[in-house]
């Protein structure tokens, strides 16, 4: 049953529910026909996707979980919340759907999370649409070094556990134009991750450098993707993400169409949803 604090107009989907060694992931899975798979990052869930999803679904079967700790998931306390087991968790749940001719779209950590599948199955997949996210070691970067330490060091933790502040602030920091941000969205972010279940949100700051032999290892492997990333989708606002890691995919699959969102930041799939949609029904990749 979904929690009475979700509004069913924006998220009008019916969760279903798959068991995980350390607790139960939710996940979407609307739709029939060649399966769009869509993986979200850090703070947020499956909600993320929604307009794509109530979109596609009529010709595509779209899955959307939820990662562990995070959205409608179980969150438990005694886990490590690593990416490279969030990944293990995301390979579990899709191989138990039996997929094949895959599209994947992600963000955030889901980039580095849907990769790893992709490139441990690339015979599975059949096109890839990144959004602002990285697949590379980041340590020698001042930028990421010193956001890593600070948001995954003590005062990062404590104000992510104590206010949710990756939820409440940070969010609001990555959104290109801020207005698209309303009161009613911006609920579902923070709602999802109540007070003492938020391990999932700190963690991950930390292993933007702590998972750097992990990242190393993916994108050694990139070649085993060539002619699969299909779409480059960027919005050229984000804080996170910049105009330097947007070349780093463009030159690393130059077959990629890439499309520059001017007033975009962090979330595409949430800030240019009907721009995306478009995009990817202009260059054919659905159905």
């Amino acid at each position: 049953m979904k929690p009475t604090w979700i509004n069913t107009e924006e998220y009008p989907f019916t969760p279903k529910t798959f068991a995980q060694p350390m607790g139960t992931m939710s996940y979407l899975d609307e739709g029939s026909s060649d399966p769009f798979v869509m993986v979200h990052g850090n703070p947020s869930w499956s909600f993320e996707f929604r307009a794509l999803i109530k979109h596609f679904s009529q010709t595509n079967r779209c899955i959307a979980p939820d990662h562990i700790g995070f959205g409608l998931s179980d969150k438990p306390q005694d886990w490590t919340y690593l990416p490279q087991q969030h990944a293990e968790n995301l390979e579990r749940l899709l191989e138990s759907l039996n997929l094949n001719n895959i599209t994947l779209i992600f963000d955030d950590w889901g980039g580095p999370i849907g990769m790893s599948y992709a490139l441990k199955y690339p015979e599975k997949i059949k096109s890839i649409i990144v959004t602002n996210t990285w697949l590379w070691p980041v340590q020698d970067d001042w930028y990421y070094r010193a956001f890593s330490g600070f948001m995954g060091g003590g005062i990062g933790r404590w104000l992510i556990r104590r206010y949710n502040f990756f939820a409440w602030s940070v969010v609001k920091q990555a959104y290109g134009d801020k207005r698209r941000l309303t009161p009613e969205v911006h609920r579902h972010f923070f709602q999802a991750l109540p007070e003492g279940q938020r391990k999932g949100s700190y963690v991950f700051p930390k292993q933007i450098i702590g998972a750097s032999d992990w990242l190393a290892g993916l994108w050694s492997q990139r070649a085993k993707l060539a002619g699969k990333v299909k779409l480059i989708a960027w919005g050229m606002k984000d804080i996170a993400f910049r105009e330097k890691e947007l070349n780093t995919w463009a030159v690393a699959f130059p077959e990629a169409t890439v499309v520059r969102y001017a007033d975009a930041g962090h979330f595409v799939s949430e800030e240019k949803p009907a721009e995306l949609i478009a995009d990817i029904e202009r260059l054919k990749i659905l159905p």
